[in-house]
């Protein structure tokens, strides 16, 4: 008899449907598996046939064939351990299921009948939906992860057991329900806040604008000064996470295997912080197969703080140039190629030289021209020029330490920047740009018109500093964003000024 069973594959970020045929006639017992199977498919046989026996089921002593369809695309991973358990029991009709092209299967077997948690089970329940799959069964784990999915019905299963009994009738498996509003409930509860950090007012404003129009960031001042302190609490001034951008986030670290246990939605901003020691496949992707997500794609739609910036490998560094600016990185293996969101917001840290007290009023230096420039060396100028805002952080004053904090909260700030980010979605509605930060040059040209005297202004600092022709356009875009904070329509001169102070780090310290 020939059965076929509904089930779900990943290639990077999206899912295909795959299609296990499974028959079973008479001759030699056999089991062979066809479809281009990976090594952890082709292992999946012990894996079933144990768990089968285990269950108090039968594998059939007769010649099994399982055809995974479409049989051009490579089968990776253990979560079609489940629908091919399924094909065989319909098969051999220890299982009966009507309308069998309404369900879909997925998920890893133990050899005592029982499911493990998979890897990737939200982008499976998407692909399911899309494809007109009305219920899905996998294991119980990712049960609410996967009904975030509105339109589908999702059955958490615990055993092999537990599945046949629920198609029988004897014991019904209950579908799991997933409240996504109030998961968005408590999206707002920041631990770390502003009025923590004291003094620093002028490092807060650039963080401000930063968090108002999505710009990148590099803090740098001497070690004690407040870079991580300030860096940690961006997260709680910017915007909340629309469902959408949560789906696209959820779905990353679902197939990273990184979605925590018990939370079936990621509702709040992502702030991921590697060691500078991550290695470029670290930071961009990589693995055996298919490529996991690396840190800028697990950043998507939140931070990544690169903390000690010059200390990271230098190859590390560059390959962030392209996912900077395009939000997306693509990685060729010799399976295909494969392409992971990473559309987050960087926010970088370092000292100005290797001892950290280079321009510093309360320390000498002990570094040597020549170790300032082979320390700032290590930031290529073109990463810095995707940078929109560079900001001294200096050593806070004792004076300020041992005032009683009135400093705004960050639910002041958030306050602006969301009103910010509101007079941004509606100017550029229907364009698929949500800030400032992703304005294109004809973009740039159309909603950052200058007067005179600005244009005065950015033409004489253009020559006077030798910026590129990136930081022309990233200069204009921030002070987009300084005027949106203020209400204005007009960039004006005083917006150009402030914009322009944000660049001038990198030639203070690099010249």
């Amino acid at each position: 008899m020939i059965s076929k069973v509904n089930s779900v594959g990943l290639t990077g970020l999206e899912g295909f449907c795959i299609g296990v045929e499974t028959d079973i006639s008479n001759g030699v017992p056999t089991w062979e598996i066809v479809g281009m199977p990976d090594t952890a498919v082709k292992e999946s046989k012990e894996r079933i046939r144990t768990a089968i026996k285990n269950s108090g089921l039968l594998i059939p002593g007769r010649r099994i064939l399982v055809n995974l369809a479409p049989a051009d695309i490579k089968k990776e991973g253990t979560c079609l351990d489940l629908p091919i358990a399924v094909g065989i029991l319909v098969s051999s009709e220890q299982m009966f299921i009507n309308n069998l092209f309404e369900y879909a299967f997925f998920g890893e077997l133990s050899l005592d009948g029982t499911l493990r948690g998979i890897h990737g089970a939200l982008p499976m329940a998407i692909t399911a939906y899309q494809h007109g799959i009305k219920k899905i069964f996998l294991p119980e784990q990712n049960a609410c992860e996967a009904a975030v999915v509105d339109g589908i019905e999702v059955y958490g299963v615990k055993s092999i057991e537990e599945l046949v009994k629920h198609f029988t009738g004897d014991e019904y498996i209950t579908p799991t329900k997933v409240d996504v509003k109030k998961l968005f409930k408590n999206t707002n509860e920041h631990k770390l806040d502003f009025s923590d950090v004291k003094g620093q007012e002028s490092a807060k404003r650039a963080l401000e604008i930063a968090a108002a129009g999505g710009h990148n960031i590099l803090m740098i001042g001497p070690p004690g000064s407040g870079k991580t302190m300030l860096a940690q609490r961006i997260p709680s001034i910017l915007p909340d996470m629309t469902f959408e951008e949560s789906l696209e986030v959820t779905k990353v670290h679902s197939i990273s295997g990184r979605l925590p246990k018990d939370i079936p939605m990621i509702t709040t901003r992502p702030f991921r912080s590697p060691h500078h020691t991550v290695s470029a496949p670290g930071l961009t992707g990589g693995g055996v197969g298919t490529p996991r997500p690396g840190e800028i794609s697990l950043a998507h739609n939140g931070i990544l703080f690169l903390d000690e910036l010059p200390e990271f490998r230098k190859d590390a560094l560059e390959v962030m140039r392209q996912p900077l600016e395009d939000g997306i990185v693509t990685i060729t293996r010799t399976g295909g190629t494969f392409s992971y969101p990473s559309d987050f917001m960087l926010v970088a840290s370092m000292n100005p030289c290797p001892c950290g007290y280079y321009g510093d009023k309360n320390h000498d230096c002990s570094c040597s021209q020549k170790q300032i420039q082979h320390y700032l060396s290590k930031v290529s100028g073109p990463l810095l020029d995707r940078i929109d805002l560079h900001i001294e952080v200096p050593a806070v004053n004792y004076e300020d330490l041992g005032v009683k904090s009135n400093a705004e909260t960050s639910a002041e700030i958030k306050k602006r920047v969301d009103k910010a980010r509101e007079i941004q979605l509606k100017r550029y509605s229907g364009t698929g740009i949500c800030s400032n930060s992703a304005l294109t040059a004809a973009m740039i040209d159309e909603f950052c018109g200058l007067d005179s005297d600005g244009a005065e202004l950015l033409k004489n600092a253009f020559e006077m500093l030798g910026l590129s022709a990136r930081a022309h356009n990233r200069i204009l875009k921030v002070a987009r964003t300084i005027a949106d904070i203020e209400g204005k329509e007009r960039i004006s001169k005083e917006n150009i000024a402030e914009a322009i102070r944000y660049r001038s780090l990198d030639r203070k310290f690099w010249s």
